[in-house]
C-alpha cells in the first residue's frame, strides 16, 4: 500500500494516534523494539500506546516518537501533515523519495542525484532568464 493510500485511509477512518502509529510502523517496516531504540522510549510504553485500551502518550513522548519516525506529531494524531512547510522541514513526499532511494544501488542513486541537480540548474537558469527579461 502506498503512502498516499495510508494518508487516504487515515482521513476516511478518522484514525487516531494509535492507528496512525501502527500504520506508520507497518509502512516503514519498523518493529516496536526498533522504535524504542530510535525514540528512547521503552518498548513496554510503546506497546501500551498501541493497545486498544492503552493510554495516549505525553506530548514529549509523542514528539520523540514522531521525530524517530520522521513525521510530525500532527500526522500521528490526525493522519495528515500541515500544508505549509518551512525550509527546514521536509515535504511529505520526501519520505517516500528517501525510502525509494535507499532501495536503489549506489550507481542508480548517483543517476537520480544527477537528474535532480540538472533539474535545479534548469530551473535556476529559467529564473535568471526571466529576471533579465524584466524592464
Amino acid at each position: 500500500m502506498s503512502r498516499v493510500d495510508h494518508a487516504y485511509l487515515s482521513n476516511i477512518r478518522n484514525m487516531g494516534f494509535r492507528e496512525n502509529l501502527k500504520a506508520e510502523l507497518a509502512y516503514r517496516d519498523i518493529l516496536v523494539k526498533e522504535l524504542a531504540v530510535l525514540s528512547g522510549i521503552s518498548r513496554r510504553t510503546i506497546d501500551n500506546y498501541l493497545r486498544e485500551d492503552g493510554s495516549m502518550p505525553s506530548v514529549e513522548s509523542a514528539v520523540r516518537i514522531a521525530e524517530a519516525l520522521g513525521v510530525t506529531v500532527e500526522y500521528l494524531v490526525v493522519g495528515r501533515e500541515r500544508r505549509e512547510h518551512s525550509a527546514s522541514s521536509p515535504i511529505p513526499d520526501s519520505r517516500v523519495v528517501f525510502k525509494e532511494l535507499e532501495s536503489l544501488e549506489a550507481r542508480d542513486r548517483k543517476i537520480v542525484l544527477s537528474l535532480i541537480k540538472s533539474l535545479i540548474e534548469i530551473r535556476e537558469s529559467d529564473q535568471r532568464d526571466r529576471g533579465k527579461a524584466l524592464p
